[in-house]
C-alpha cells in the first residue's frame, strides 16, 4: 500500500459495519476516487498511476450502484402474487453491473482501493468478507440445510437434493454487492461447488469485486480434479472484469515507524524471558488473570494454554501443528488483539501443512488488525523454503488413495508445496506490516473501547 497507507480503510467485515452504522466514513469527499485524492493531496499517500487507474474504474461502478438494487419492488403485497407476477414482466430486476475482480503482488493496494470503494457504496444490502471466511459461511448453511431436511423412511430411496441454488439466493437476499478481500481457491471442496454458487449469486443480480494474488486463468493452479473447476473461470470472466493493479512496490515493506521489536530469534540471548516480560507488561494492564482458556469453534473446543483477557500466549504447536483451520483462527481474532506465536521452526516441504496453516492464522490476524508478537529459528524472509521431502505418512495415504504415483503427484499443489510458497510471499508481506507502530496502535483495542 501507498505511503502509510497501511492501514488506510482496512475494515475487516464487522468493523466495516460498525463504521457504516457510525457514520464514520471521511466527511467532505464525493467517492472513492475524490478521498484518494484527498488522500494524495494531504501526504497520506504517495501517488500511484496504477492504484489511480483501478480507483477511477471504481468510483464509475460507485456511481452505478447509486439506487441498485438486486430485490424486485414490493408493488403488491404477498397475497397479490399473480398481479406480481404480471407486473414484473413489465419491470423485470435491473440488470446487474459487471464487478471486478482485482489481481497483482502482494502489498500494492489492491485491498485498499477495494475497501475505499466499499465504504462509499450507497446500500445497505453489501458485505466485505475475507474469502476464507464466506466459504466457511456457505459450508455451514449448507450443513444446516441438509440439516433441515425430512429424514429418509426406512427401504425409501432418497431424493438427491442440491442446496447450493437456495444458499445461493439466500446470500442474494442479504446483499446485491459482495466485496471479497484475498480471493484464493485451495480447498477441493470449495473447487467443486464455486461454479453453481457464484453463477446463482450472478443471476439473482449480485455484484462481485474482489482481490486476489492470482490473475482468475490461475486459481487452483495445479489443484486436484482443476479439470471440474475450471468452468468457474469462464463464469467469474464472464461477470466480473479483470483488473491488474501492480507497481511493482510492495508499499508495506516501505520503512515506517516501527513498533518496537516485535520478531525475536531463538538464537538471542535470555529471548525467552524477554517474551515473558513482555506478556507480563500487555498482561498487567488486562482485567483478568494469566489462564488457559477454551474456545467453543463450531461445537469443538479448541484449548489455548496462556492467555490474559484480550492478550494469548501460544506456541506454533498450539496454532499451526494441530488441525485448526479458519474457523478457528477467526474465533481467535475476534477475543484477542495480542497473539505470541512461539516456536516458529523453519518450514519446508516438510512441514507445508503446518506453513498453510501459518498463512490462514495471518490472513485471519491481520483482518482483524490483531497485533502479534513472535519468536523463530530464521528471519521472516528465510522462514519457508521449497526444500525437504515431502514423506509424510499423510501424504502417502493421499497418494494410494487417489491411486497416483510420486510422479504424478509431484505436480499436484497439494503435494508440490507451490501454493504454500506462493502464498507465503503474501504472509511475510502481511508479518512485516505488523511490526509497524501505525498497525500496533491500530489494533489496541482496549484504547478504542475507552474513547
Amino acid at each position: 500500500m501507498s505511503g502509510r497507507v497501511g492501514r488506510v480503510n482496512r475494515w475487516s467485515t464487522q468493523r466495516a459495519a460498525a463504521a457504516e452504522e457510525s457514520g464514520a466514513r471521511p466527511a467532505g469527499f464525493r467517492g472513492p476516487l475524490d478521498h484518494y485524492g484527498g488522500l494524495i493531496r494531504d501526504g497520506s499517500l504517495r501517488e500511484d498511476e496504477h492504484q489511480k487507474a483501478v480507483m477511477q474504474t471504481l468510483d464509475q461502478l460507485h456511481k452505478t450502484l447509486r439506487g441498485y438494487s438486486n430485490t424486485p419492488i414490493s408493488f403488491f403485497s404477498k397475497n397479490l402474487h399473480v398481479f406480481l407476477f404480471v407486473f414484473l414482466q413489465f419491470f423485470p430486476k435491473p440488470k446487474a453491473p459487471k464487478g471486478y475482480y482485482i489481481y497483482g503482488d502482494v502489498g500494492t493496494g489492491k485491498t485498499m482501493v477495494m475497501d475505499m470503494f466499499y465504504s462509499y457504496v450507497e446500500t445497505e444490502k453489501k458485505k466485505r468478507v475475507h474469502f476464507h471466511g464466506f466459504m466457511l459461511d456457505v459450508h455451514k448453511r449448507i450443513h444446516r440445510l441438509k440439516q433441515s431436511m425430512p429424514k429418509r423412511k426406512a427401504g425409501k430411496m432418497a431424493k438427491s437434493y442440491d442446496p447450493i441454488a437456495p444458499i445461493a439466493e439466500e446470500i442474494s437476499g442479504e446483499a446485491c454487492l459482495l466485496c471479497f478481500d484475498e480471493f484464493q481457491v485451495t480447498d477441493i471442496a470449495d473447487a467443486m461447488i464455486l461454479k453453481q454458487l457464484f453463477e446463482n449469486l450472478f443471476l439473482n443480480g449480485v455484484v462481485v469485486v474482489a482481490t486476489s494474488n492470482r490473475p482468475p486463468v490461475d486459481l487452483y493452479k495445479n489443484g486436484l480434479q482443476r479439470v471440474n473447476f475450471v468452468p468457474f473461470i469462464a463464469v467469474l470472466q464472464t461477470y466480473c472484469q479483470t483488473l491488474r493493479l501492480d507497481s511493482g512496490i510492495d508499499y508495506r515493506r516501505r520503512n515506517r515507524p516501527s513498533a518496537g521489536k516485535l520478531y525475536f530469534l531463538s538464537s538471542e540471548p535470555d529471548v525467552e524471558a524477554t517474551l515473558d516480560k513482555k506478556f507480563d507488561e500487555l498482561a498487567f494492564k488486562q482485567n483478568d488473570i494469566t489462564r488457559p482458556r477454551v474456545l467453543n469453534v463450531n461445537n469443538r473446543k479448541v484449548r489455548l494454554n496462556k492467555a490474559c483477557g484480550t492478550i494469548a500466549d501460544c506456541t506454533f504447536e498450539e496454532l499451526c501443528d494441530r488441525p485448526l483451520g479458519a474457523s478457528d483462527y477467526l474465533e481467535m481474532s475476534g477475543l484477542f488483539d495480542t497473539i505470541f506465536i512461539r516456536h516458529i521452526p523453519l518450514l519446508t516441504l516438510n512441514k507445508k501443512s503446518q506453513a498453510r496453516r501459518l498463512i490462514t492464522l495471518v490472513d485471519a490476524l491481520y483482518d482483524h488488525k490483531v497485533r502479534v508478537v513472535i519468536l523463530a529459528d530464521h528471519p521472516l524472509d528465510d522462514l519457508f523454503v521449497h526444500r525437504g521431502d515431502d514423506g509424510h505418512h499423510e501424504s502417502h495415504v493421499l497418494m494410494d488413495d487417489l491411486g497416483l504415483t510420486r510422479d504424478e503427484a509431484s505436480s499436484l499443489a497439494i503435494f508440490s508445496g507451490e501454493e504454500e510458497m506462493f502464498a507465503f510471499q503474501r504472509t511475510v508481506s502481511r508479518l512485516t506490516e505488523m511490526q509497524t507502530e501505525e498497525y500496533w496502535l491500530e489494533g489496541d483495542r482496549s484504547a478504542k473501547s475507552q474513547a
